[in-house]
């Protein structure tokens, strides 16, 4: 059986996959209750040109297909990094059991951080939330991604 630690670590290489293309580097694992891979995606959102094409909609996209059934009960969702709003919504309306993320998103975390999706008693599933798993290096990744951006931007 496979341990937290191994899903964060298949959801760091599709990040890393992301920072080599030049996309802001989160990726995403969804895992079956039987700890099987469903789906693995990453950012997409400069190549595809499109807003939404954010690691977890993709992985949930490709879950989705592969079990033919927008429901995805009983599964684990890895991220690199808290989702967003959007992504928060997609993972409740997929029903997602358990959601594991290794850092937090101050600015735009919607489990936790800025808002409580996953556990606000006006919506009409709850995800059960693990937080912190490889935090440092799913930090570290987001954090020199967005250092080097700024570092090579025009002065003016």
């Amino acid at each position: 059986m496979s341990t937290h630690t191994e899903f964060m670590n298949e959801a760091l290489a599709e990040a890393r996959e992301a920072n080599i293309k030049g996309e802001v580097p989160v990726g995403a694992v969804i895992i079956s209750s039987e700890g099987k891979v469903l789906a693995r995606a990453h950012n997409e959102t400069i190549s595809r040109k499109d807003p939404t094409a954010h690691a977890e909609i993709l992985a949930l996209r490709r879950a989705g297909k592969k079990l033919n059934n927008y429901r995805l009960l009983d599964t684990t969702f890895y991220v690199t990094i808290e989702p967003c709003i959007m992504c928060m919504g997609a993972l409740v309306h997929a029903r997602v059991f358990h959601l594991v993320y290794g850092a937090k998103d101050p600015k735009g975390g919607a489990a936790y951080s800025l808002y409580n999706i996953p556990q606000d008693p006006r919506i009409n599933h709850r995800i059960k939330v693990s937080v912190g798993v490889l935090e440092r290096e799913c930090q570290d990744i987001i954090q020199s991604f967005f250092r080097r951006r700024r570092e090579n931007r025009p002065r003016l």
